[in-house]
């Protein structure tokens, strides 16, 4: 028997679906089980820094959220086989045409937005958990009920303010521009994610998170010495209020050319001293020595000029409308239909990849960490580190299978046997 082209790409999407999530779902039962085996002992290079019940704590969050992942595994696979080959879409597409018969353009937008409106749904229950179970029972979440869904309406007003637009452009660019629409939508996507990097410091975030000047002292001294020395200049220091919503820490570098801001986690300068701050910072100020957040762009838009070409393609292929349970109905502009199927299904053929891709970050990292001791100390970064592993509860011995998939950062114990190479006692 012979298989028709929209069959044959059916079946060759079932069987990535299939596959990709097994894959994960070992990875995950991998992981759980490395863990558990190694939960009654802390490894030795953090023995006498980490106390076995701050390890153990480490274990059982690490073992709770993979459970929960896999729990998000299985329903994002029902959820995707339900828009595409149980014909969720195509069903969404017929209710706009039966109500809007005359607008097919806008039926297209309301086709997209009804997808990620439904799906955005069927996830706040897991999202829900997440808050106020999982992390609130390991000590980390201080989400209240009532930031949360504010938080969750200002995103949404966020997302269709921003989305709303990229979005209607989108559409009437592959409807009006040819054939090669999908060259003027990279245009657009660049110029919109470069405008959203300009924004985010000083329209975006504060939405969310409030931000004050670092106070003069220490600190600060320690930190615009440093920043002098490695001729690094940004529009401020900025202490961010992470804390109203979790103990995690973080720092980073947001902005873009000289409208760049430096923002510490409150949790985060609570935590370290003088010393491990300036380490920290010297770590992030190694990405940009090395050009990494540059370097991270020009392939994130070259990644993107290949996809918008493929989908340009694909959008043109009846049997990839066919093959995936949404094909566009008579007077319909196929558009929505393109973005959403090619969107929803990339992630299935694409996730075997995903190695290669932290393979490059954890390069990255490992070469702003020889920065950092250069321009502050070894020690004092290997010594922040063990501090945010602590207390952000990261396992110390993650699966090294499951960590080359989804670990951006090198396993702890690797990064510090790294640094200690880098130590002036080592040399």
């Amino acid at each position: 028997m012979t298989l028709t082209p929209p069959l044959a790409f059916s079946l060759l999407f079932a069987v990535a679906l299939v596959a990709s999530v097994l894959t994960r779902l070992w990875l995950a039962s991998r992981q759980m089980r490395h863990v558990a085996q190694h939960r009654s002992a802390v490894p030795r290079q953090f023995a006498e820094r980490i106390s076995l019940s701050a390890h153990q704590r480490a274990a059982d969050y690490t073992l709770a959220r993979v459970r929960l992942g896999m729990i998000d595994v299985l329903l994002g696979a029902v959820v995707l086989l339900g828009f595409t080959l149980l014909g969720g879409i195509e069903w969404l597409s017929d209710l706009w045409r039966a109500w809007l018969p005359d607008a097919p353009f806008w039926r297209q937008v309301l086709l997209v937005a009804s997808v990620a409106a439904v799906a955005s749904v069927i996830e706040l229950p897991i999202g829900w958990y997440r808050q106020f179970v999982l992390e609130k029972r390991f000590g980390f979440s201080r989400m209240t009920q009532h930031l949360f869904f504010t938080d969750l309406l200002r995103g949404l007003a966020l997302s269709v303010a921003l989305g709303a637009p990229l979005l209607i452009a989108v559409l009437w660019l592959m409807q009006r521009a040819g054939q090669q629409w999908w060259l003027w939508t990279w245009l657009v996507w660049v110029v919109f994610n470069l405008a959203v990097l300009v924004l985010y410091p000083t329209v975006i975030a504060p939405l969310f998170n409030r931000f004050v000047p670092m106070d003069p002292g220490p600190m600060r001294d320690r930190v615009e010495q440093l920043l002098a020395r490695c001729g690094f200049t940004s529009r401020g220091l900025f202490v961010m209020d992470g804390s109203k919503r979790s103990a995690h820490g973080n720092a980073y570098f947001t902005g873009l050319g000289r409208g760049k801001r430096i923002v510490f986690f409150d949790t985060l300068l609570s935590r370290l001293s003088v010393d491990e701050v300036e380490a920290v910072l010297a770590h992030e100020l190694g990405h940009f020595t090395h050009r990494h957040i540059i370097k991270r762009m020009v392939a994130s838009f070259a990644i993107s000029l290949a996809g918008l070409w493929l989908l340009g393609w694909l959008s043109r292929q009846p049997w990839f409308y066919q093959g995936l349970g949404a094909t566009p109905g008579p007077g319909d502009v196929p558009g929505g239909h393109a973005l959403l199927l090619f969107f929803l299904a990339l992630p299935v053929f694409t996730f075997m990849l995903g190695p290669l891709g932290s393979w490059l970050s954890r390069k990255q990292e490992f070469e702003a960490d020889a920065f950092a001791a250069q321009q502050s100390s070894a020690e004092h970064l290997s010594r922040a580190l063990v501090k945010l592993y602590e207390d952000n509860a990261s396992t110390l011995t993650p699966d090294p299978l499951h960590s080359a998939f989804y670990d951006s950062h090198p396993p702890a114990a690797i990064r510090l046997e790294r640094l200690s190479r880098l130590s002036p006692a080592a040399s």
